[in-house]
């Protein structure tokens, strides 16, 4: 997960929809993931497969419904990985803008992040893990640090019109919702590692729950803090190009600002790594259980990393930006539109799991009143967030991306029954 690199850029988009409203469509977010998160933790202690989700969702439900959830999963990471690549590309600018003032085109930067994030990847998982939680770590002091010199600059205050969500229309927190469960994303990922986790059926469930609750309540914090020191300072939050850059600027610490756009810039090129990682462990997943080409169901005989998998998902992370870009789409525009896209990836593989855990324990024996209330719960909660995504009918191009998914989907199926048609 990269709370900072939610709070930098997707707090904002969530705001310009959900206004006062923005909290509560993260309260909603938090709500909805810790109920999938309970489902997916409960797999966990009894199952340890890089194929995570994917895995879950066959155990218990017919093959089908499995590969479904296996394609949208890796649909989510690889769109996932195409966003924060944009992401960086945007924040990287923000600072060589502040040290040498000019930006660097888009498309060598996405080149190089991809490109620095394969070979990391392909040289060794305990590398890039810990390259990802020291990163993140960072950039999080660093935001840290940009609020608490707010705070203590301005002093603490109650924001009214967001306590009592004033001006705020259903409509606005619908369409704000879809980014807000986004900004979850990756609490799952470490499903993927499988039995490279030490004591995996113990620690990838910890690991789970240890993410969406402190992440939430994080969000929530940030979020209020956003919304009410932009009104506080008479700044349009959904216009700016690096929030907590521009506060910090407002209270007179551009170094500040400058230094946690830096920390932002780090922490999506973390993303990145996270997103090759796990898209290219489901990948491999896919390709041992015959539903992708063979040879991605291999490990490197040295580093034993399915290497193989990561190139593939890091070309297509670096094509999609780039194509996105070289075709004239703004660079805000292409974060919102994969964001999106990754978004209803997620929430289709959430909803699988979540379907198949009460079948799942029952057939271990541990079904209980309460796994199935929360099962229930949480499939309501998805059904309803992917529903309100799609119906009314947003504005163009964002009625189109369901369409993009279902085609993405299709072809993903079109490949597995491929595979196993040759391979039969």
């Amino acid at each position: 997960m990269a709370p900072t690199c939610s709070a930098a850029l997707t707090v904002p988009l969530v705001f310009a929809t959900a206004g006062n409203g923005t909290w509560l469509a993260y309260l909603l977010a938090t709500v909805c993931t810790l109920l999938v998160a309970l489902c997916i933790a409960r797999f966990a202690q009894q199952s340890a497969s890089p194929g995570s989700l994917y895995t879950y969702a066959t155990i218990s439900l017919p093959p089908v419904l499995g590969s479904a959830a296996a394609w949208a999963l890796l649909l989510a990471y690889v769109a996932t990985g195409a966003s924060v690549v944009g992401g960086f590309i945007h924040y990287a600018n923000v600072v060589l803008r502040e040290f040498v003032g000019l930006a660097a085109p888009g498309v060598p930067l996405a080149i190089f992040a991809v490109l620095v994030s394969i070979w990391i990847a392909y040289r060794d998982v305990k590398v890039s893990a810990r390259l990802m939680v020291w990163g993140e770590l960072a950039s999080v002091l660093l935001i840290g640090v940009v609020f608490a010199v707010l705070v203590w600059r301005r002093g603490p205050h109650l924001d009214p019109s967001q306590l009592s969500v004033r001006g705020v229309k259903f409509s606005g927190v619908r369409l704000g919702l879809v980014l807000a469960m986004f900004s979850f994303v990756g609490f799952e990922s470490a499903t993927t590692l499988g039995e490279e986790a030490t004591h995996a059926k113990r620690t990838i469930p910890r690991a789970i729950m240890a993410c969406v609750v402190p992440v939430g309540l994080l969000y929530l914090f940030m979020t209020y803090l956003l919304v009410g020191l932009g009104r506080r300072f008479g700044i349009a939050l959904d216009q700016l190009e690096a929030p907590f850059d521009t506060l910090a600027r407002a209270c007179r610490f551009a170094l500040l600002g400058t230094a946690s756009s830096a920390g932002i810039a780090l922490s999506y090129f973390a993303c990145t790594l996270g997103s090759i990682n796990a898209g290219a462990r489901t990948l491999y997943s896919l390709s041992e259980d015959g539903l992708f080409f063979r040879p991605f169901g291999f490990a490197h005989p040295v580093n034993a990393t399915p290497h193989r998998a990561i190139a593939l998902i890091g070309a297509v992370s670096i094509a999609m930006p780039v194509g996105m870009l070289l075709w004239g789409v703004s660079l805000v525009s292409c974060i919102d539109y994969v964001s999106q896209l990754a978004a209803l990836g997620y929430i289709g593989s959430y909803f699988m799991v979540c379907l198949a855990a009460p079948f799942f324990l029952a057939s271990v024996g541990c079904l209980t009143r309460g796994g199935i209330a929360a099962s229930v719960a949480a499939l309501v909660l998805l059904a309803a967030v992917l529903v309100q995504s799609v119906y009314p009918v947003p504005p163009a191009p964002a009625c189109y991306l369901p369409y993009v998914f279902a085609a993405a989907m299709a072809a993903g199926f079109a490949a597995s029954w491929w595979v196993q048609r040759a391979a039969a």
